[in-house]
């Protein structure tokens, strides 16, 4: 119970008040480096800090079994980022035949500085939603008493809910994207290779809308 708790808990101040969305639906917002770096500073860091301070209460970076990114790592990494970017193109393709709506969107950077501010800020929130929804809830399975594959959809259940602010394909997407990196990580526990992928795959959208 007190795992289900503490679980809950986190899960409901940190991630879920993203569910109501954060800009207008169907309006392209200018990108802001400053308002993202703050966001990076009040929020990505702290709420990384927090989630691994009560890991770490329990193990030891080396009892959960992680390191440095290495190469081990590059494997788990090259077969998620694919598949996070097939996923994302099937839904773009086939979204508009069967009743698209309007997403809310955030024009890309300008100028070099932005885009690096923007680079740390979707890996810092790569690690930050890898930590939580896959790592810290597929790791801490047995205290919930469920198996693998409960954990697997309870964990995607929970990250396509905090993208309910993208309407119902971004809903699917990020359950389909949750699926694929629980199970990468779980065949090959690699923290590090599920957490880079996510945070490329969203600098690869605001790539491909800068063209």
């Amino acid at each position: 119970m007190v795992a289900y708790i503490e679980a809950l808990i986190l899960y409901l101040v940190l991630f879920f008040p993203g569910a109501a969305g954060q800009v207008p639906v169907g309006e392209i917002v200018p990108f802001s480096a400053a308002g993202e770096l703050v966001r990076i500073v009040l929020y990505n860091i702290p709420s990384l800090a927090l989630i691994w301070y009560l890991l770490l209460k329990s193990k030891s970076l080396k009892s959960w079994g992680i390191g440095p990114p290495g190469r081990k790592d590059l494997l788990p990494g090259l077969l998620a980022l694919p598949a996070l970017i097939l996923i994302g193109f099937i839904i773009a393709v086939v979204s508009p035949y069967l009743g698209g709506v309007p997403v809310p969107e955030i024009a890309p950077p300008s100028g070099i500085p932005a885009w690096i501010i923007l680079a740390f800020s979707c890996v810092s929130t790569g690690y930050l939603e890898e930590s939580f929804f896959r790592f810290y809830l597929l790791s801490k399975r047995e205290n919930f008493g469920l198996g693998a594959s409960r954990t697997v959809l309870l964990s995607a259940l929970l990250f396509s809910l905090c993208h309910l602010y993208e309407g119902p394909w971004g809903f699917l997407n990020a359950v389909l994207s949750g699926i694929v990196l629980a199970f990468v990580f779980l065949r090959y526990r690699s923290f590090h290779g599920i957490a880079l992928a996510h945070g490329l795959y969203n600098i690869f959208v605001y790539v491909l809308g800068a063209l």
